[in-house]
């Protein structure tokens, strides 16, 4: 597997992860700030590149 290709499905994980964590944290659907929620996840999923940058375990190259 491709170092982009792991670190991206790792990111994408974190990216919802977060959204989920980030939108659950309101009482109501309509309580939730989405700008809070996109760039939170945003911030997740770059964040989550830059520590892959230190390795991955399931890359064998």
């Amino acid at each position: 597997m491709s170092w982009w290709k792991a670190a991206g499905i790792r990111a994408l994980k974190t990216v919802c992860q977060t959204a989920i964590a980030t939108i659950g944290t309101a009482a109501v659907m309509a309580q939730v700030d989405w700008m809070m929620v996109l760039s939170a996840s945003v911030l997740a999923g770059i964040l989550s590149l830059l520590t892959s940058i230190g390795g991955l375990p399931e890359v064998t190259e």
